[in-house]
């Protein structure tokens, strides 16, 4: 492709590779940034966090060692990362690839950061110390799921994207809210009126939801066979808190009960499997709001067929 003529119109061209866990994404995305000579950009909200490695599926030293992959350990497990950090850190990481005469390639199933990268996100109040410290006081009483059924009322399209169960999300929505009167989702609709220059290639990779939700099952025995309890030991003997960031990740925090002797580590297992097919199918209720330039079923994917389709759309756009 003329890429040169991308550039005169200044527009950049852009891969986006997104589908829910366990689809495969990673691996198609090295092959595409083999064949292009390029590097990956990581939309995954969770592979920031150092020493989180078994139970975020990050890709393996052996891929990260084919292909340069950015935005990946990154922040210590008690330090915030949001979408409108990861917005601004992957625009200069997709215009310094670009630069190289290379096409950039963003994949990852952490939907939010990719629309912030796209549209833009709205600048978020400052909040009052009184309200910050009434509603976790509050939380500490009545518990998340309080704060979560308050948020479906005040807010649906937030709450449909947050898990509901991370208290840390819900609050700031709620903080948000009784700061300004207004939720997030009307927020964002005033302040994201920016728009990026790029030629962008959006991909969406599916699978049929029961066969996805077993290797979803399948993944997570594989991780806890990996040492995915010995990883999570080691974060807390390091000290890192259950109330830290990067600690309120699936796969870790339902681990907490086991180590604390409150619970058996088969239930906990469980657990991690259920909150992760709850996390896939949030991520195909928000899929379905997305107008794809391309969508493949991860069954019948050949790679020739699907990089020439990408190229295909490059050209046309």
């Amino acid at each position: 492709m003329n890429l040169k003529q991308n550039k005169s119109q200044k527009l950049i061209p852009l891969i986006i590779i997104q589908g829910p866990t366990a689809v495969g994404k990673s691996s198609l995305a090295v092959k595409i940034a083999e064949e292009l000579d390029s590097s990956i950009i990581s939309a995954d909200s969770r592979q920031v966090y150092k020493y989180l490695n078994i139970g975020t599926a990050k890709p393996t030293l052996e891929e990260q060692q084919k292909i340069k992959h950015h935005l990946i350990d990154i922040v210590e497990p008690d330090e915030e990362y949001n979408a409108g950090t990861f917005a601004v850190d992957a625009d200069k990481l997709i215009k310094k690839i670009s630069s190289q005469n290379k096409i950039p390639i963003v994949c990852g199933g952490t939907g939010f950061y990719v629309k912030a990268l796209l549209e833009g996100i709205f600048n978020a109040p400052e909040i009052p110390i009184d309200i910050r410290n009434s509603l976790r006081e509050t939380a500490k009483e009545k518990g998340t799921e309080f704060f979560y059924n308050k948020l479906k009322i005040i807010d649906p399209e937030s709450a449909m994207r947050i898990n509901k169960n991370d208290a840390n999300r819900i609050i700031r929505a709620l903080e948000i809210f009784e700061t300004t009167g207004k939720t997030i989702t009307q927020l964002w609709k005033e302040d994201t009126e920016e728009q990026r220059n790029f030629q962008t290639i959006n991909i969406m990779i599916t699978e049929d939801r029961e066969i996805l939700y077993e290797r979803i099952n399948n993944r997570v025995d594989k991780m806890i066979d990996n040492g995915l309890f010995n990883e999570m030991k080691e974060l807390v003997e390091s000290g890192y808190k259950r109330t830290d960031p990067g600690m309120n990740t699936v796969g870790y925090k339902e681990l907490y009960p086991f180590l604390n002797g409150d619970a058996e580590l088969v239930d906990c297992i469980d657990k991690i499997k259920q909150n992760t097919r709850n996390f896939a199918k949030q991520q195909f209720t928000w899929y379905r709001k997305i107008d794809f330039d391309l969508t493949f079923d991860r069954k019948s994917i050949n790679f020739l067929n699907v990089f020439n389709e990408i190229m295909r759309k490059l050209q046309e756009k």
